[in-house]
């Protein structure tokens, strides 16, 4: 790994928000900011592999209150790739577990001078709270069935990388639409940047209500298959749900299963996504996973890219924006 000399990418006019909270809030143009200057990160840092240093001496905190592992190394190796110092931060072995509160927390670390906290909580809306109560920046890195910003971003960044416009693509969701963040922020991202957006499972995770901001609803992937440009195929979120909401995951898989006999219903050009950790055998099978249609590790890269754009935004953002 080398250190990139880069020309100076000039902050952009359109950005002038404080925080990274959600999708749905953004306009078209702060949206395409952000993917832009993702795009920009990537191919200055060879594909994510160098390091610059435009975050030089500025600190990140990554503040998760819920277990992750491929989002939390995302966002301090992207913080890293930037030269920014990065200070992890472990719910189970913190004050909280002696009645702390997480903005507590949030300030005391903040008062080391913390300059983005990239935070992760399971309770909906919790980042948008601490956004009241700290000075520094906030970017949402997951909160409860919400939102999930720079998932929805570095999915948009990943089918941009083969249609440049997506205005008049077809892309479904396909799974667990009700417990899912990711879903929601794709949803938020697609729709404004004009693409049709198709959200497909059983009708115990897929609420006709979406089709009140213009989605089509779907319960046959069978169906809607010949024609989708891209298929997004989120994971079963087991842990989020109270009751079993299929009798089976045999009859999900059966149902809903990308794989090799549906692959001969699809688009010759067809994108096949998905949101790790991925369920082989039950959203899709080896063989769609691993083949030459699949662009999942992709968008594992380009999850550093829409990152490292993210706090480099947020860390240059005027103080005042909230």
């Amino acid at each position: 790994m080398s250190t990139a000399t880069m020309d100076p990418i000039p902050y952009p006019a359109s950005w002038t928000r404080r925080h990274l909270l959600e999708l749905e809030s953004l306009s078209v143009e702060e949206l395409t900011t952000l993917l832009d200057t993702a795009a920009a990160f990537k191919k200055a840092t060879n594909g994510c592999r160098d390091k610059l240093t435009v975050l030089r001496g500025k600190t990140t905190s990554n503040l998760f209150f819920e277990n992750s592992t491929r989002t939390r190394t995302s966002f301090g190796l992207a913080a890293k790739r930037l030269g920014a110092d990065v200070v992890e931060f472990t719910a189970s072995s913190s004050s909280l577990s002696k009645g702390e509160t997480f903005i507590d927390t949030a300030k005391n670390l903040e008062a080391m001078n913390i300059d983005v906290m990239v935070m992760r909580h399971r309770t909906p809306g919790a980042p948008h709270l601490l956004s009241h109560h700290v000075d520094c920046a906030i970017v949402n890195a997951g909160d409860g069935t919400h939102e999930h910003p720079t998932q929805g971003l570095l999915d948009i960044m990943t089918i941009r990388e083969r249609y440049a416009d997506l205005k008049g693509l077809t892309v479904a969701l396909v799974g667990d639409i009700a417990h899912s963040r990711t879903a929601r922020s794709n949803i938020w991202g697609l729709l404004k940047l004009g693409a049709h957006v198709i959200v497909c499972g059983p009708a115990t995770l897929v609420s006709r209500k979406w089709e009140e901001f213009g989605v089509e609803v779907e319960y046959s992937l069978d169906r809607i298959l010949p024609r989708c440009d891209v298929l997004n195929l989120l994971r079963i979120q087991f842990e989020r749900q109270y009751t079993r909401p299929f009798p089976s995951v045999r009859e999900y898989a059966l149902l809903y299963a990308m794989n090799r006999d549906r692959m001969q219903q699809a688009k010759d050009s067809i994108l096949i996504m998905a949101p790790g950790p991925i369920n082989r055998g039950v959203e899709i099978t080896p063989d769609v996973a691993d083949g030459p249609h699949s662009v999942i590790l992709n968008q594992v890269t380009n999850g550093l890219a829409v990152r490292m754009a993210a706090l480099w935004l947020v860390a240059g953002a005027p103080r005042c924006e909230h």
